[in-house]
């Protein structure tokens, strides 16, 4: 079956919506005009939208398919191997189909419903999206002295995965090293006192015109959140308590920026 826009549809299996999560509804509604035959079977593959976003279509089985992964481009059908699979479906009989199509990928296929979709895909941005943020964080601080962005990068990515395979050994709690594991608030207070001074542009490849420098206290109150995030896994993982105090007490007192403490010095 072939429409205007040149989509054609078949008798009958399995119809993936591999569009952008924000166009799922725009193209169930295009589809819906199609009046597909019975027998097909839609599924899209977004993380954040759920079923719901397939109303149009509802007259038919319909379900999710969406693999926990980033995938390269090409794209490499072993990238499914030993990935988990988010799948919901309208039908037991649909979801015993995604399910089988997710193992005979090399996949788990874990149910995830409607109401449970936005904290799954929350989940996954922090895992994967803000792991390239604080990378990204990481290299502009380096570049700060001297370094270039590839140096930089190359520097920082073993150090990223050898934590991801310690992850994978240990767990999250296990994996945790570092000053904060070690209860280090010497290391700590160093860190925050160097950051408050850095000054680099939003970007380290394409700064953004008319964007000031900043001042030393985005990059400083990122490691803060951070480590109090880190302080509560070393609790976890056995940092004495006293310890852990310190340390809690060195990131929840903020520092001067230099420019205030410069301030602060002619005034007296």
């Amino acid at each position: 079956m072939a429409s205007r826009s040149g989509l054609r549809l078949p008798a009958d299996g399995l119809v993936f919506l591999a569009v952008p999560d924000g166009a799922v509804v725009e193209n169930a509604e295009l589809i819906a005009k199609m009046r597909p035959a019975e027998g097909i079977a839609f599924v899209h593959v977004s993380g954040a939208q759920g079923l719901g976003a397939l109303e149009p279509l509802r007259a038919h089985e319909i379900g999710s398919f969406h693999p926990l992964q980033s995938f390269p481009a090409p794209r490499d059908p072993s990238a499914f191997r030993g990935i988990t699979v988010a799948v919901d479906a309208s039908t037991p009989a649909l979801m015993r189909r995604l399910r089988a199509l997710a193992r005979a990928l090399g996949a788990r296929p874990k149910h995830v419903t409607d109401r449970e979709r936005a904290l799954y895909h929350a989940a996954a941005v922090f895992a994967s999206n803000f792991l390239d943020v604080v990378v990204w964080e990481g290299v502009r601080i380096l570049m700060e002295l001297g370094w270039t962005e590839a140096e930089s990068t190359a520097a920082l990515v073993p150090l990223v995965e050898g934590a991801v395979a310690n992850i994978r050994r240990r767990g999250t709690v296990g994996a945790l090293t570092g000053p904060i594991r070690r209860g280090d608030t010497g290391t700590v207070r160093l860190h925050l006192e160097a950051l408050t001074r850095v000054r680099h542009s939003p970007s380290p490849s394409v700064p953004r015109r008319g964007a000031a420098p900043m001042n030393g206290e985005e990059p400083s109150q990122i490691y803060r959140m951070l480590a109090l995030v880190a302080l509560e896994i070393a609790r976890q993982a056995g940092l004495d308590p006293a310890a852990a105090e310190r340390t809690r007490k060195t990131l929840v007192t903020r520092a001067l920026t230099p420019d205030v403490a410069a301030t602060r010095r002619r005034k007296r």
